[in-house]
């Protein structure tokens, strides 16, 4: 019986609290497996979980577990609210600060979904295979991206509607551009409310 409900859920069509929702999920595991891939964190601080039919990596340190945690609940807010216009991933040098990479999520929200009372017609199963085909791209971006070879560090910039309040335990911040960078676009997902464009910029090898 609970299989039979479960497969029911995934076959029904999509509202904006579980477009929200399953959006929010995304970045959590495409965010854990940019840090696993970058090397941001040491691999011995990655366990294996199933999701989306593939074996990906999360995090297993309390401090970033709860850092990503609180980054997605209010992440879900936001895609809620259709508040939330971008998330980038930012990663620098520890040595300098120099901007190396800076992964980009663009969030197109359709604000008249918060109108709508009945479902979308998609699938949870049709738009959890559009995230497979990104977490997929996320991982393969190793072949092209180049090797960071310095300590780096990782930012997250969230980009909100500009009436919205800074949240406490948030602050201002400009956009931390790369200068002499390559842009590499990735696939997109759409939920019918929430559509997710990704890109990855990465400063340009300066070897000729």
């Amino acid at each position: 019986m609970a299989a039979q409900q479960q497969l029911g859920r995934e076959h029904q069509g999509i509202t904006l609290r579980g477009s929200a929702e399953l959006v929010a999920e995304f970045f959590s595991y495409g965010i854990n497996s940019i840090l696993y891939q970058r090397g941001i964190y040491p691999p011995e601080t990655f366990t294996r979980v199933q999701k989306y039919g593939l074996t990906l990596l999360v995090t297993t340190d309390p401090e970033l577990a709860n850092y990503l945690n609180n980054v997605t609940e209010q992440m879900k807010e936001w895609l809620y609210k259709c508040i939330v216009q971008r998330l980038v991933v930012v990663i620098s040098s520890i040595d300098n600060s120099e901007v190396l990479e800076r992964w980009q999520f663009d969030i197109e929200c359709d604000k008249t979904a918060k109108d709508d009372n009945g479902p979308r017609e998609k699938s949870q199963k049709a738009i959890q295979d559009e995230i497979r085909s990104v977490i997929r791209q996320i991982t393969a971006t190793v072949t092209f991206l180049p090797l960071l070879e310095s300590a780096c560090a990782f930012d997250l910039l969230i980009y909100t509607d500009k009436d919205l309040a800074v949240p406490a335990k948030w602050e201002e911040s400009g956009p931390q551009f790369i200068a002499n960078s390559e842009e590499v676009r990735l696939r997109s997902f759409t939920t019918t409310i929430h559509k997710v464009n990704t890109t990855v910029a990465y400063k340009k090898d300066s070897v000729p």
